[in-house]
């Protein structure tokens, strides 16, 4: 056996005199410097150096997950992420950093943590010279470049680059929510969103913006909200130009050209260009109101509608000196505080008019670009705001949401509403 061979094999690895596991495995270890890899699997045609990696991939193709989580009946292909996936039933957390001492279920969860300490980003992408904390950062990155979706969904054909995303897309068809909070019972589909609602029992925000003091649930948010600052939109739309801070607004963006709307509601046919967009439409079929107020038991479609409505009760969290004006979010009080000192940082590089929301120059913009990014289905006529697709688009709907609440009759548009209530008021004092 390859044990008995070691005896024929000098002390030190020839190739290189820090390679540890040489005198135990020597036959094994040269395949790394060779790159010799004999397991090929039948199915794909990837190989592997070694047979337990190979063994561990063909359970991709037969499904086989023979560790099973006896707490909550989960399986996995390997018997490490078992263990790692058993630190949610026990809490524990073994991997400390030294920086701060937050503590991690996983070690690779540390070794990206490390790198907010650190600014290390070892792993480069040759193609483009953008660099990751992790390499499977980066091998997701590459499929920005080869195209590459090997993951298909069975139930509706969609593509993915990585299996876990497969997996987490999967559950919109199963309606699973695998991931549930202790604290409430609440259970969600992607864990990611777990570890959000976490933090309204926790209020924990470890995530700080070294420029404005600002903190954050997720280290992703904080990078997102950081481009304020450096003013950097990574993520470009091809067709038009456009650039956007995060990924995910690049890709609702790009359903305004391709016309795409993956998100069926099946009690009416509507489709919608989100998920989020499509759960809060069934809500009208079904009447629920899952947000609901403590204070005064008022119900909301959205949870973003809940938090104004909670400003009612507290008064607002954010108060304007000037004029003593409150609001719900810190975002909307800077806003509004550059009224009183005539601040407006957004300026057009083509007229030179500023103005003082960023999405107000955005909107504007498109009047020297010509951009009409609001196309109507039914005639195929374009429009640069969406205020005016949408009254537009209530010619083919036949829908008039502007009653009068004199005599009930209703209108398209407001400002028809508007002429027509001279009728009732003429001749009033």
């Amino acid at each position: 056996g390859e044990s008995e061979l070691t005896g024929f094999f000098p002390s030190i690895c020839p190739e290189g005199k820090n390679c540890l596991n040489w005198k135990s495995a020597p036959i094994t270890h040269q395949k790394t410097h060779t790159g010799d890899r004999p397991h090929k699997c039948l199915d794909c045609g990837k190989s592997f150096r070694w047979r337990s990696a190979f063994v561990n991939h063909q359970r991709i193709h037969t499904g086989e997950r023979p560790h099973k989580c006896l707490d909550c009946g989960k399986s996995f292909i390997q018997r490490s992420n078992l263990v790692t996936h058993q630190a949610i039933h026990t809490r524990e957390r073994p991997h400390k950093c030294l920086d701060c001492g937050k503590s991690f279920t996983w070690r690779s969860a540390l070794v990206k943590h490390l790198a907010i300490h650190t600014g290390e980003r070892p792993h480069k992408c040759l193609d483009c010279g953008k660099s990751f904390t992790c390499r499977s950062a980066l091998v997701r990155h590459l499929a920005i470049h080869t195209g590459e979706r090997l993951h298909k969904c069975l139930d509706c054909g969609k593509s993915f680059i990585q299996r876990s995303v497969l997996l987490s897309h999967q559950r919109i068809h199963t309606g699973e929510s695998p991931h549930k909070c202790l604290d409430c019972g609440k259970s969600f589909l992607y864990r990611s969103n777990l570890v959000n609602h976490q933090a309204i029992h926790t209020g924990e925000r470890p995530h700080k913006c070294l420029d404005c003091g600002k903190s954050f649930i997720q280290r992703s948010n904080l990078l997102t909200h950081q481009a304020i600052h450096t003013g950097e939109r990574p993520h470009k739309c091809l067709d038009c130009g456009k650039s956007f801070i995060r990924r995910s607004s690049l890709l609702i963006h790009q359903a305004l050209h391709t016309g795409e709307r993956p998100h069926k509601c099946l009690d009416c046919g509507k489709s919608f260009i989100r998920r989020s967009d499509l759960l809060v439409h069934q809500a009208v079929h079904s009447r629920e109101r899952p947000h609901k107020c403590l204070d005064c038991g008022k119900s909301f479609l959205r949870q973003s509608h809940l938090l104004m409505h909670q400003a009612v009760h507290t008064g607002g969290g954010h108060k304007c000196l000037n004029c003593g004006k409150s609001f719900t979010y810190r975002s909307a009080l800077v806003t509004h505080k550059r009224l009183h000192m005539g601040e407006r940082p957004h300026k057009c590089l083509d007229c030179g008019k500023s103005f003082i929301q960023r999405s107000n120059l955005v909107k504007h913009q498109r009047i020297h670009t010509g951009e009409r990014p609001y196309k109507c289905l039914h005639c195929e006529k374009s429009f640069r705001w969406r205020s005016a697709f949408v009254n537009h688009r209530r010619i083919h709907t036949g829908e008039t949401p502007h009653k009068c609440l004199d005599c009930g009759k209703s209108f398209t548009w407001r400002s028809a509403l508007v002429k027509h209530q001279v009728v009732h008021t003429r001749g009033k004092p």
